[in-house]
């Protein structure tokens, strides 16, 4: 869930900065191309690292296999990570600022 969250927010930047219906795609890295974004390096790590990870999370076979892989500790990162860019994205993004 911590993908479809950034995914959410990315695509909430496109629609106010352009008016528009954010792309049919699942692609982290794309969105924020799109929108220009200057994302802090040490978040770029993590973008990338659940951008490869999303689309295997979401059918029930593949999430038995990564159940085994990804321990509490891990997902208490990847959530605390998560939180640390849309908190940034809302205070540094002028699409959003207004939104709060």
């Amino acid at each position: 869930m911590c993908h479809l969250s950034v995914e959410k927010i990315l695509k909430a930047i496109l629609s106010e900065k352009f008016k528009a219906l954010p792309p049919y795609t699942h692609n982290l890295n794309r969105l924020i191309e799109l929108g220009n974004i200057a994302l802090p390096e040490n978040y770029k790590a993590f973008i990338d690292k659940i951008n490869l990870q999303s689309v295997p999370t979401r059918y029930p076979e593949d999430i038995r296999r990564l159940s085994k892989e990804f321990n509490k500790k891990i997902a208490e990162d990847y959530l605390k990570q998560s939180k640390g860019i849309i908190a940034w994205l809302k205070k540094n993004i002028p699409e959003l600022k207004s939104k709060n």
